[in-house]
């Protein structure tokens, strides 16, 4: 009896729960250990006041209102984003849009589908168009980040379908399947402080520089925000960013020849303000 005892107690331990011996343990690897995701509805909505509409680099217009909402189940999610704003400083014209995407989102990949609604065109209208005419666009996206212990990011989108196009030497309308890649960083701070930093690519002639030249960097992005927990679902956000845009620095007089609809500018240095209320589960 007294000889059993050695091999009693582990067992009563194991059965009231207690841990496993260190040399029993799993090992757990500590940067991947977040990637299980909550099997459940989620659902999230916020509101931006913004001093600039600047987007990859891109200035795409002044001062604006934007907004989103999203649920989702398990990995699947569906968002809607809109803005309105002018498209210039002097309020000349505004220029409402809407993006709706669909997604699914596990184990650090995020799988996309983007279509943004130009309303300057019917909405099922996906058509291409020559740079200096408005369009609906279609994109699909593939994101995939470490974990939130390393939130080191790869996004790779490449618009597919819609208004896209560029005129050849020959005067034939392309599709450029005007891509984007970008790697990104976030590091968080005490008292909810972050910093954000990307640097953009595009890999072929694209958008991205009005169609002209070939692969280069497009953005290089920083952007620092603070957030406050107003309740259990409910914040504020004040953020602010810069954008550069290295080819339109070391092609000034090529990037303004170069006209687009939503993007009545060149500027190679972007910044904005912006004030968020947003809501999340």
């Amino acid at each position: 009896m007294v000889g059993a005892l050695p091999f009693l107690f582990p067992l009563k331990a194991a059965a009231e729960g207690a841990d496993p011996p260190a040399s029993e343990a799993k090992p757990q690897n500590p940067w991947l250990d977040d990637y299980r995701q909550k099997v459940g509805f989620t659902y999230g909505a916020e509101a931006t006041l913004q001093t600039n509409y600047v987007w990859r680099g891109l200035y795409c217009g002044g001062l604006s209102l934007q907004g989103s909402a999203n649920v989702g189940y398990g990995g699947l999610y569906a968002d809607m984003w809109w803005s309105l704003g002018a498209t210039d400083y002097a309020f000349r014209a505004f220029q409402p849009e809407v993006d709706l995407s669909l997604g699914f989102r596990r184990w650090g990949l995020d799988v996309s589908v983007l279509y943004i609604h130009n309303f300057n065109r019917p909405f099922f209208d996906i058509h291409n168009y020559a740079p200096g005419q408005p369009g609906n666009c279609l994109e699909v996206r593939g994101r995939y980040t470490v974990s939130s212990k390393l939130p080191l990011s790869f996004l790779w989108a490449t618009r597919v379908s819609a208004r896209d196009g560029y005129i050849d030497s020959d005067g034939n309308l392309q599709r450029a399947f005007s891509s984007y890649i970008e790697l990104s960083y976030t590091h968080r701070f005490a008292n909810d402080i972050s910093l954000y930093g990307a640097i953009g690519i595009t890999p072929w002639r694209s958008m991205y520089t009005r169609f002209v030249g070939g692969a280069t960097v497009c953005n290089i992005h920083l952007r620092c925000s603070r957030d406050w927990q107003v309740s259990e679902h409910c914040g504020l956000r004040l953020g602010g960013e810069m954008m550069l845009h290295p080819y339109y620095l070391a092609h000034k007089e090529e990037s303004e020849a170069m006209f687009d609809y939503r993007q009545l500018g060149s500027p190679a240095l972007n910044a904005n303000i912006g004030f968020t209320v947003f809501l999340i589960k």
